[in-house]
């Protein structure tokens, strides 16, 4: 490269650093509704505010009166409308579903899970989500699966805390989360250990690699395909991360896999019948549905990674939200485990069963509460097969991509009232003392609709019974100082973790 050009690159990257100092310094003065620029559109607030997306696209919604349209450069086709209505929410998930399918543009986005649940349609989908309840609601299934649960908890999470604790060491909570929810999601459905929460806490790529492709989703929201395609095939930014990580999750997963089915076909008919395994079961009852596989390592991949990508994650990040905001809201804890003596004091010395959970109904009041702050996925992106209107007024077309913004929905007072950004567990307490429920398309953290996650009931189960766990034996208090932030990524992990103190807790306490 000569001095013209190093020149001239210099030169152009300071004239965009201008423009956005001056972008920035405009947007202070007035409202926080971004300005809709000549030929960019409103992409330069999107790129001053990629380090906030969430928080950003949440005040402008607040701005806006819960639903606003934003305009991409008038050359990439990237309007969308962003919504919090619940009445637009219900109608997209639910009343016009079939008019809002998944698409070939979510597939684009979301190809990493190839032919899995989350991006087909269908009969397809279909029978995915037939065999996939099979599957969970099978006796041996609810058996192995709380063996698995229990196995983890005793041996691994509680070790590593009582260590943690002893040592009297900072440590990322969140980082422990992802490693337990990790551990149970491969023994459950692939029969293998990965061992992550172990006392030495060890460096596993596949855990990394989970949350480099979630980045990688995000930004392939706002980007233009041009600049999408650009990193790829020069392999650099958020498309080298994907590429990379997409690589370590299948050397990880068809190495299982593999193992997996040669062990299963070398076992004598008896024997295979004998022992439950979800991967055969899974492969059953496909079969039992006419599935014709064509590669069926590689379908199985896509099945199976899509489950562990929602096992893994929902557990992890509502487990982390939820002791974060704990911290802040100690009489809640105090309620809560007030609540663990008075129903299951007696028993945690021993593996209750998680239908046992009913009772504690504070408890449920808090989860809700923390998912309505804080949802697993923060939001979820539709374009409609034929021209429609919403419940809102908005008319939308082929070339609209909405999206629904849940995790702004929690922050709405339209919605939630006054006290939106209040934590009350009491919000989801009748007044008989029963628990309150509100319809999905009110508080979506598991989806809505026919697409409503099958694993909710699941997921909220085993999140309740760690909960239970960690109260019970451990005060957890967040390190001063240390910022917590929502993660720019698909998944509303934390930017920087969750640095922590555990002190065990003495009986009088």
């Amino acid at each position: 490269m000569d001095l013209f050009q190093s020149l001239a690159i210099l030169s152009l990257h300071l004239i965009l650093m201008l423009f956005l100092i001056l972008i920035n310094k405009s947007q202070r003065q007035r409202s926080v509704i971004p300005t809709d620029w000549p030929i960019l559109g409103m992409i330069p607030g999107v790129l001053l505010n990629t380090h906030r997306l969430h928080e950003y696209v949440t005040a402008i919604l607040i701005d806006s009166g819960g639903t606003f349209m934003w305009k991409g450069p008038w050359f990439t086709k990237m309007d969308m409308l962003i919504t919090t209505n619940p009445l637009d929410i219900h109608h997209i998930l639910t009343k016009n579903f079939c008019n809002y399918p998944k698409g070939d543009n979510f597939r684009k986005i979301f190809d990493i899970l190839g032919d899995g649940i989350f991006n087909v349609d269908g009969e397809l989908w279909e029978i995915h989500r037939k065999v996939t309840t099979s599957v969970l609601k099978h006796a041996r299934f609810h058996s192995l699966w709380q063996t698995i649960l229990w196995n983890k908890v005793e041996k691994g999470l509680l070790p590593v805390l009582e260590s943690i604790s002893k040592q009297g060491k900072e440590m990322d909570l969140q980082d422990i989360f992802e490693r337990f929810s990790f551990d149970n999601i491969c023994k459950l459905l692939l029969d293998h250990d990965p061992k992550s929460l172990s006392l030495d806490l060890p460096y596993i790529p596949y855990l990394k690699a989970f949350s480099d492709a979630e980045e990688a989703i995000l930004h392939r929201h706002v980007k233009p395909s041009s600049v999408l395609k650009l990193q790829q095939l020069l392999r650099v930014g958020n498309e080298k991360k994907m590429s990379d990580a997409w690589k370590t999750l299948d050397q990880f997963i068809y190495n299982c896999l593999n193992q997996k089915l040669n062990e299963y076909n070398n076992m004598k008919c008896e024997h295979q019948e004998e022992k439950f395994v979800v991967l055969t079961t899974f492969i059953r009852k496909f079969k039992e549905y006419g599935v014709s596989f064509g590669d069926t390592t590689k379908f199985l991949r896509d099945t199976l990674l899509s489950l562990m990508v929602a096992g893994k994650d929902s557990t992890s990040t509502i487990l982390s939200w939820f002791f974060y905001i704990l911290a802040q809201n100690p009489k809640v804890e105090d309620k809560i485990l007030e609540e663990i003596h008075t129903h299951l004091d007696l028993k945690l010395g021993e593996s209750w069963k998680t239908n046992e959970l009913g009772e504690m109904v504070y408890l449920h009041g808090a989860l809700n509460e923390c998912l309505r702050l804080f949802p697993p996925l923060p939001f979820n992106h539709k374009i409609p097969l034929q021209p429609d209107i919403l419940p809102s007024g908005h008319r939308v077309d082929q070339t609209t991509k909405i999206i629904l913004s849940f995790y702004s929905m929690g922050k709405m007072k339209s919605i939630w009232g006054e006290d939106c950004m209040e934590f009350k567990p009491e919000r989801w307490i009748s007044k008989q003392g029963g628990i309150k429920h509100e319809p999905s398309y009110k508080l979506p953290a598991f989806n809505s609709g026919p697409r409503i996650c099958v694993g909710k009931d699941m997921s909220l189960s085993q999140v309740k019974m760690v909960a239970i766990m960690v109260i019970y034996h451990y005060h957890i208090e967040p390190v001063e100082g240390h910022l917590v932030l929502p993660a720019d990524s698909m998944v509303l992990q934390m930017k920087h973790g969750l640095k922590v103190r555990v002190t065990k807790r003495t009986a009088t306490s």
